[in-house]
Parts: structure tokens; C-alpha cells; sequence
């Protein structure tokens, strides 16, 4: 839904579909899509919400954020929760991963204590065709284009996105009309982030060349979605059938994007571990490769070793 929306009755439709567990926290920054989100679930769902507030302490502003969102809470009548999360980053990571494991982590700890069912996150549909630039401009396969579900669990809470079907701007304009403030994040300006240069030069760009793009972008990343399902139940099957340890004779008799897929899936469901492109097209070459007693296998993947133990293949 992209287009026009004024009434508290069309964002509590867009919202209801999306049928969390009750009660429920709603993820709540101050920003206009997670104080929108707020404001249709209260009328959605009275009594049964409690909005959820991460303090990061990564900008001076941190501090303005929550007296926002403690004044916005007590107009609408609805308790709010802060925490005060460490998300500084570690080397090797972006601080944008780093705040966001810091926030998912947060926000399910609070879910649990509070005994929340559900909790409601504010990303919407220009956030849907942010991601899916940034999985393109990375060269990213079906899992990044993909793109951000709308229902998904971590850390043993189930996550909801409402708001993917539905434009920033119209959530925008709902606010404005019915006179309720919002903090904008001042980093979002900032064009050195490439999320940002996406938001403000690329899709300006896209609004004039294809004013649908909304609505097909976001179709694509759920085509992305299903075909990635598709291929992880292959991936599953195919791991029964080469073993937990992949036999490398029973691999090399898979097609190579079968071999690509059940390497891919068995390094991550069971060493949590993501090869790169061109790890994962070494490994398929040693795999090929591998037709004597004596050939070796050792190739470095994320933080480990994948090598050759007699005929099967581990990870160290």
C-alpha cells in the first residue's frame, strides 16, 4: 500500500494484517516510521503494547532521541522501556552491524523480561528498495536481494515489519497531518553512508524513470525470498545425502550449483560460517580436483579451515 493514507483506521488495517502474538513491544526510535508504527498500535491494539526504546549513546543526540520518546509515549498513554545498549564495534566490523546485533539483542532481552510475544520494527517500503540496492551494489545472491522479511525470529522472539508495503512518505504526511512530532536522525543526511546516497540520489532518480519501482523492486525481493526458500529445502536434502562431514565422491556427483548450495548451507547452519564468492568457487575447484588418495584440501573460510580428513570434508 503506497499511496495516499490519512486516516488512524488505514494504518491500524495496514498494521492488524500482520497478526502478532499479544502483548507486544513496538521498536521505538522517534523517528517517524517507528513513532507511527506506535501510534497505530495503540489504536490497534489498546492496552496490549508497551514501546521499546535502544539508548546506543553513538551520537550526542542519543540523549534528546529518548526525551522524545518519553514525551511521546505519555500524549498517547503507552509504557515505555529504555536500555542502554554498548554498541560500539569490534575490528572487522561496521559499526552499522554493530549497532544492529546491539539493538536485535536488546529489544528480544526486553521482549523476554517483559514478557512481550511480539515485536513490531518500523522499516518500510523505501527501506525494502534501500536494501535491495545495497544487496545489488555489493553483488549480493538471493539471500541480500532478498531483502528484509516481513516475520522472522531472533534470539527466540518473533520480529514483525507492518510498514514494508508502505512508502515513507505516506507515513510521513499521516504524521504531519494528525500533528504528531518526530525526531529525524541527523546521519541521515550524511552521503559518505551509502544507504544514504541511495536514499537521496539514487531514488529520486528511480521516482522519475520507473514511479512504480516501490511496488516491482519489492515484488522482485519476494521472487528472491520464495527461490531462496526453494533452494535451502534443496540444500537440506542434499546435506542428508552427502553426509553432516560431505563425502567427496558423493559431492562431485551433484551438478556444481548443487555442490555450491549444500557447501554454502552446510558451512553456515552447522559452523556459522560465511564463505565469500571466491571462497566458495576455490573450495568447488579443490572439490573437482580431489580424485587421488593424496590430494589435499586446505582452503581458509570466514574464520576457519575447510580441509580433507580421508574422504570427507571438515571444518576446522
Amino acid at each position: 500500500m503506497m499511496g495516499n493514507l490519512h486516516k488512524v483506521s488505514d494504518f491500524v488495517s495496514i498494521i492488524a494484517k500482520s497478526n502478532p502474538e499479544l502483548p507486544l513491544g513496538v521498536a521505538l526510535s522517534g523517528g517517524a516510521d517507528s513513532s507511527a508504527l506506535l501510534l497505530a498500535s495503540v489504536n490497534c491494539w489498546p492496552g496490549a503494547v508497551t514501546a521499546l526504546h535502544i539508548h546506543h549513546g553513538l551520537q550526542a543526540a542519543a540523549h534528546d532521541f529518548e526525551q522524545h520518546c518519553v514525551r511521546l509515549c505519555q500524549q498517547l498513554g503507552v509504557a515505555l522501556v529504555v536500555d542502554y545498549v554498548n554498541a560500539k564495534n569490534v575490528n572487522g566490523e561496521s559499526p552499522e552491524d554493530a549497532a544492529r546485533k546491539a539493538r536485535y539483542q536488546a529489544l528480544a532481552n526486553l521482549a523476554k523480561i517483559h514478557k512481550l510475544k511480539s515485536v513490531l520494527l518500523g522499516q518500510h517500503a523505501d527501506d525494502q528498495i534501500e536494501t535491495v540496492m545495497l544487496a545489488l551494489s555489493r553483488g549480493s545472491g538471493l539471500p541480500g536481494l532478498a531483502a528484509m522479511p516481513e516475520r522472522f525470529e531472533r534470539h527466540s522472539v518473533n520480529f514483525y515489519r507492518p510498514f514494508l508495503r508502505t512508502s515513507g512518505i505516506a507515513i510521513r504526511h499521516w504524521l504531519d497531518e494528525k500533528h504528531i512530532a518526530y525526531i529525524t536522525d541527523p546521519t541521515n543526511s550524511d552521503v559518505r553512508f551509502t544507504r544514504n546516497k541511495i536514499r537521496l540520489q539514487l531514488m529520486p532518480a528511480l521516482e522519475i524513470a520507473f514511479p512504480n519501482f516501490r511496488e516491482t523492486f519489492s515484488r522482485s525481493a519476494k521472487h528472491a525470498a520464495q527461490a531462496q526458500i526453494l533452494l535451502t529445502e534443496v540444500a537440506q536434502q542434499d546435506l542428508e545425502f552427502v553426509g553432516k562431514m560431505p563425502v567427496i565422491a558423493v559431492l562431485q556427483g551433484l551438478s556444481k550449483a548443487r555442490q555450491a548450495n549444500v557447501l554454502r548451507y552446510w558451512l553456515l547452519k552447522t559452523h556459522q560460517a560465511r564463505p565469500s564468492t571466491a571462497q566458495l568457487e576455490q573450495l568447488l575447484i579443490q572439490v573437482h580436483a580431489c580424485t587421488t588418495r593424496g590430494h589435499r584440501i586446505q582452503l581458509k573460510i570466514a574464520t576457519g579451515q575447510v580441509t580433507r580428513t580421508g574422504a570427507v570434508l571438515t571444518y576446522i
